[in-house]
Order: C-alpha cells, then structure tokens, then sequence
C-alpha cells in the first residue's frame, strides 16, 4: 500500500478546498467536495495524475456541492455522501445559488449513497471511518483514516477556528459537541484538512483554539 497524497484545488468565490486524495502507488482516489470551477478541478486531476474512483461530499451547502453533478457526469463517478440529515440541503441547491445570483449556474445534489455514522469508504487500501458531526450542517460527515492519523474534516474545524452556524440546519451546542466529542478523541497526533483555509493539528486546536475554551 503506497502513502497518502493530497492536493487542494481553491475553487469558487467562496476559496473552498476542493481536495484530490489519492494513494500514491496505485494513483487511484477521491474528489472530496467538488464545489464549483469544474474545468479546474478536472485540469488538476490531469495534472496529478490521480485516477479519481469516487466524489465523496461533507455536507449540503453550495460551495462545497456546486460542481458534484456536472463532474460526476464528466468522470462518470458515483457520488457518496452525505448524511441523510442534509438531505434538505442538497434538493435546494438551486434555491442556495439565487441567494448568490448563482441561478442556473449550479444543480441540486443527487448522491448514489447516503452515508451513516459507523460505515466506512475506501480506495486502494486506505480506508476511512465516517463520522457523523453535525452543527454546521445537520447531515455533515468528516472522513478518518485511522493509520494515516489523517481526517477530513470540512467546515466542522478550522485552523483555529469552528464552521460557522448561523446558515439553515446550523447548531452551535452541537457542532460544539461533535467536535468535542468525535474530533478531539481521536488524538493530538492528528493532522486535519478543512473546507476553507489551512489544515491543522487536533492537539493544537486542543490547546490553542479560543472556540473550544
């Protein structure tokens, strides 16, 4: 089994971490929340080499899901996750893009499968434990690989920061409490990439981060 390898595509007026995660043997991987600037992502793949198996998403809100549909139509890919709790969200993706002035630009989110806490995804042979953290969004999943000590974890944890929850379906006490709860259990070893911005370390959010004081 090779190592992990990653690279983030900034997609969007929204600087959203479209990220490729791939083994770096096989090449083979995923696109992780493909939210807009679909000829980007797909002129990164290219660049990277990777073999992309699958788009997985984290959670319902447009800048994370924009591009999903139109590139699972260009790769022919199967579309996995969300949690069912953002169900909502993703049938009114066309409803979030005219907030935006986006109409027309986007389509709603149709995934092949939902995903549950307790399951877990894979490529190659790296396989990831999800975990069902809401508070950003109700149905907002983060992706663990346990022997890489490495999470996804979308607009849950930031580099010294939280996901914000004043958009439909947030929750302060729970994103809190998922955090509190599932992240910071996994240890302070763990290196994280979040939907926007830096990655991270989980003790140094522990430590340092003025929202989990």
């Amino acid at each position: 089994m090779g190592n992990l390898a990653a690279a983030i595509v900034p997609v969007t007026p929204f600087e959203q971490n479209c990220t490729l995660l791939w083994d770096d043997e096989t090449m083979k991987g995923v696109v992780i929340d493909p939210g807009g600037d679909v000829e980007r992502i797909l002129a990164a793949i290219t660049e990277s080499g990777m073999q992309p198996q699958a788009i997985w998403i984290t959670h319902g809100h447009i800048d994370h899901v924009g591009g999903a549909m139109d590139l699972k139509d260009s790769l022919n890919l199967e579309i996995i996750g969300p949690h069912i709790g953002d169900k909502q969200l993703c049938e009114g993706i066309e409803t979030q893009a005219q907030m935006f002035g986006l109409d027309g630009a986007v389509r709603n989110l149709t995934p092949d499968r939902w995903l549950e806490e307790g399951e877990t995804v894979s490529f190659s042979d790296h396989s990831f434990d999800v975990l069902h953290c809401p508070g950003h969004a109700p149905g907002h999943v983060v992706f663990v690989n346990m022997p890489a000590k490495f999470a996804h974890v979308g607009d849950v944890l930031f580099n010294r920061s939280i996901g914000r929850t004043d958009l439909p379906g947030g929750d302060h006490a729970a994103l809190i409490n998922s955090i509190k709860q599932k992240l910071i259990p996994l240890g302070d070893d763990f290196n994280f990439i979040s939907g926007h911005g830096a990655g991270g370390n989980i003790g140094d959010e522990r430590r340092e981060n003025p929202f989990l004081k």
